[in-house]
């Protein structure tokens, strides 16, 4: 079943940011628009390149007014260290989630239960707390936080203009469509 156009599920997790451990809950995410993107594990290789990604974007996504989650299952702890000895993710200016207790994960169906781990999940979550786009990627697989920030401009366009839809390559400022019985079978 997808989740998009599902609201959140609460919850509540210890985190990471800027040399703190603070709290996260579900109502953090609310009154903004927010990227929340799983991955599979601290330590690890791809992962780090992704988190990377977005630390080297997260000006843009912030001048969306979009916050910026990563999340693991590991501990708040764990990103700690990964932060402090990680050239990559030392760039990292984003809350890191811990997820120990796999909640997280399953809320957003991301848990491979066999390994215990995420996969690459990535929601883009509205100001009332609903996902807007979803994605998940096999593990080996990373994603590209440039083509994350179109699909946020488009859902931020869609939102703001719900009778216009963003065609495939749409990027801010060029043409929508506007669905109609005068389009079918003309595009």
């Amino acid at each position: 079943m997808s989740l998009v156009n599902t609201v959140i599920q609460p919850f509540t997790v210890n985190a990471y940011r800027q040399g703190e451990f603070i709290e996260v809950t579900d109502a953090d995410l609310r009154g903004t628009w927010n990227v929340l993107m799983f991955y599979p594990g601290d330590f690890t290789f791809v992962c780090p390149t992704e988190l990377e990604d977005l630390a080297d974007h997260y000006d843009e996504f912030q001048a969306l007014g979009v916050e910026v989650y990563s999340a693991s299952t590991d501990s708040h702890f764990s990103h700690k260290a990964w932060h402090d000895t990680s050239e990559a993710v030392g760039k990292v200016q984003y809350a890191m989630l811990g997820d120990l207790r796999k909640d997280l994960a399953r809320n957003f169906d991301v848990l491979d239960e066999e390994s215990g781990q995420a996969l690459r999940g990535t929601f883009v979550i509205d100001p009332e707390g609903r996902i807007r786009v979803m994605e998940v990627n096999d593990s080996g697989i990373g994603r590209d936080a440039r083509e994350l920030l179109r699909k946020v401009r488009a859902a931020q366009y869609i939102t703001a203009h719900p009778d216009e839809v963003c065609p495939a390559h749409w990027e801010q400022g060029e043409e929508t469509l506007t669905p109609s019985l005068d389009l079918v079978g003309k595009i």
